[in-house]
Order: structure tokens, then C-alpha cells, then sequence
């Protein structure tokens, strides 16, 4: 029991700090895609960290088994480097009992890996994907910074306000468009706005006060000028049609029975990712076995390169389940396919060790001569 917490614990310490700097990697690469969308002003900055909470569990069901992954290559390759795992091996410690021992870790993040990918993952994609859907329908008004020229999203026409009150009132506004009959520019600048709803029509009109319209084509002379004490600009009503519950945020429960090929796909995916991670640590425990002299991150790149080609074929099944061309069985087919290749590495384990330390270690020109 000394022994299986000890390797526990390395193992749990390096995925730990693995997930941790992998989740940062590609939260701060989603985090640059939304704030850029703040600045463009179809996101709301207030709603960002939501977005954020909801989407880490589905990020998490993709990293903690790479994580897991990792952390046995670095965990078991410094034991493996510190002749620590000799001595065990002398104590009477198999790879069989080692496989065991390493399966203890394997099933706590499988459970939590289950956990993210039937109900926080779906769950946290539904809200995510109502908070998207609500700022689509929000008006042009309420997508606007003052101070700033922007182009609403799905508008042809540019605004910019220099303040905007509590109560929604405009000071300063300008609006560009081009119009789409004859192609002219038309240019209003008015000293304040407003906007006013008109029940009857269940419409909404943009209300600029004391100001100035221009209208013609840009170099030449032929614009014309209206001034106004008030002019009403019909604003465009939002459709009310929501693209929530998408195929990843449809409950796990409403999956099962379904004849769609998509939640099909999506079934096999969520109930796979557990299987993921054992599998994963099947292969991980002879890939951590590495030469002294190689060094800890000697076999890395090769068994990294493993792990990708692993997940690679089962999105590309699942993308062929998904659309119809293939059975959910090809799905576990490709699990059972590299549960085969993890038995052979145990069982034939020199052979892929030679290989390894082929790859892993080139022959360079200057051991030969070294002592």
C-alpha cells in the first residue's frame, strides 16, 4: 500500500501540473477569441467570466486524459531515471503488479472524466450556448461603447456615440451607411438620440434630434444635405429563435434511443472519453520506461506522437458516425484496437524498448569514443 501511494502520488502531482499549464494554454487562446469579440461590441464583457466557468468542463474532458497521459511519462520516467523503479523491480515489483497499481490513479480520473462528459460538459454547453444566443438579441443600441466607432454585427452601417446614459439616451451620435438601391453614402450626425417603441407596430425606431443628413458619392459634387429637429430610424427586430439545446449540450439521458446519426456520435463520444483515459494509461506505463541515459523526456515526443494518433482516429470516427457512414461500433473498435497494441507493449517489451531507444536515442558519432 506504501508503494501504490507513492506511485499514485507522482503520477497525480505531474498530471496535475500538466492539466493545469495545458488548460491555461488553451483557455487564454479562447479568452483572446471573446475579448475580441467584447471589443467588437457582440459580446457583452459582463457575461465573459460566465462563458469561461461554462466552458472549462468541456475543455477539462479533453485534457485530463492527455494530462493522465503525460503524468505517468513523468512520473514513472523519473523513477525510471533515478533507478528507483529497479529497485522495485528487484523487490519482487512485475509489470503486471505495476499495471495494477497504475490503474488506481486511472479510475479516479476516468470517474471524473465520466462525470465532466455526461452532465457538466453538456450542461455547461447549454448555458454557454443560451448566453450566445441572448447577445445576438440584443439590439444594436445595446451592443455600443461610447466612444468608439463600430459596426454592429449583421448591420451595414457604422456608429459611433460619445456618451450613453443609464436610460438609454444618446449624446453626439454619428451613422454611416451605404444605401443598397443606388449605392450612396449617407451620412447622419445629430447632437443627441434616443430610442422610442411604438407598441402598435411592435417596432423600434432610433429618434436623432437637431442634426444633419448627407447623402451623395464620395469625390463628387452632387450631395445633398437635410437638416432635421427629429429623425426616426426603423431598427431592425431580433428573431427570437434560439440555437440551443445544440448536439453537445443535449442531456446525456435524451441521447439514449435516439435514430439521429449525430447523437448517436455524440453518445459513443461522451461515454468513450472514460474509456479514453484508461486506455491511455495502459500504453503510458510501458512508454515510461526509458534508458538512463536517454534522459526524463527521452521517449515523450514519440509516445505523445502515439497519443494523437489516438485521438485523431476516433474524431475522425466519430465525425464519419456522425454524418452516417459508419456504425457506433467502429467507435470501440479503435479502443480495442490500441487496448491491443498496450497488451503487446507489455508483453513484448524489449522489442518495442529497442525500438524506442531507436528513435528516441540516434547513434551519435562522438559515443563511440566516449568512456
Amino acid at each position: 500500500m506504501i508503494v501504490f501511494r507513492y506511485l499514485s502520488r507522482e503520477v497525480l502531482l505531474s498530471m496535475l501540473a500538466v492539466t493545469a499549464v495545458l488548460l491555461v494554454i488553451i483557455m487564454s487562446g479562447r479568452l483572446v477569441s471573446y475579448l475580441a469579440q467584447v471589443a467588437s461590441g457582440s459580446l457583452d464583457a459582463d457575461v465573459l467570466l460566465q462563458i469561461i466557468v461554462y466552458r472549462l468542463p468541456d475543455f477539462l474532458q479533453l485534457i485530463l486524459p492527455l494530462g493522465l497521459f503525460l503524468g505517468f511519462l513523468l512520473g514513472y520516467g523519473r523513477l525510471y531515471l533515478e533507478s528507483e523503479m529497479t529497485v522495485l523491480e528487484a523487490c519482487g515489483m512485475s509489470h503486471r503488479r505495476l499495471l495494477a497499481y497504475a490503474m488506481g490513479p486511472a479510475v479516479l480520473v476516468a470517474l471524473c472524466v465520466a462525470v465532466l462528459s455526461l452532465w457538466l460538459a453538456p450542461l455547461g454547453a447549454l448555458h454557454s450556448n443560451l448566453i450566445f444566443d441572448q447577445q445576438k438579441q440584443r439590439g444594436e443600441l445595446d451592443a455600443l461603447v461610447p466612444g468608439r466607432f463600430q459596426q454592429p454585427a449583421r448591420s451595414p452601417r457604422v456608429v459611433y456615440t460619445e456618451s450613453l446614459s443609464e436610460t438609454g439616451r444618446l449624446g453626439l451620435v454619428f451613422s454611416a451607411e451605404r444605401n443598397p438601391q443606388n449605392k450612396r453614402l449617407q451620412i447622419t450626425l445629430a447632437e443627441a438620440g434616443q430610442t422610442r417603441v411604438v407598441p402598435e407596430l411592435n417596432e423600434r425606431y432610433l429618434v436623432l434630434e437637431q442634426g444633419r443628413r448627407y447623402e451623395g458619392v464620395p469625390g463628387q459634387g452632387d450631395f445633398t444635405e437635410l437638416r432635421f429637429a427629429e429623425y426616426g430610424t426603423l431598427l431592425p427586430n431580433k428573431t427570437q429563435t434560439l440555437r440551443y439545446p445544440r448536439v453537445e449540450a443535449l442531456p446525456t439521458g435524451g441521447l439514449f434511443g435516439s435514430d439521429k446519426a449525430a447523437e448517436r456520435a455524440q453518445l459513443h463520444w461522451r461515454l468513450s472519453l472514460p474509456v479514453l483515459a484508461l486506455v491511455v494509461t495502459m500504453l503510458a506505463v510501458p512508454l515510461s520506461r526509458v534508458n538512463p541515459r536517454q534522459g526524463r523526456y527521452g521517449r515523450l515526443v514519440p509516445s505523445i506522437v502515439i497519443y494523437l494518433v489516438y485521438l485523431a482516429i476516433l474524431s475522425n470516427v466519430k465525425s464519419q458516425v456522425a454524418e452516417g457512414d459508419a456504425p457506433s461500433l467502429l467507435l470501440w473498435l479503435v479502443h480495442f484496437g490500441f487496448i491491443l497494441l498496450a497488451l503487446n507493449m507489455l508483453l513484448f517489451g524489449r522489442f518495442w524498448r529497442h525500438l524506442f531507444d531507436q528513435v528516441a536515442l540516434p547513434s551519435l558519432p562522438f559515443r563511440k569514443g566516449s568512456s
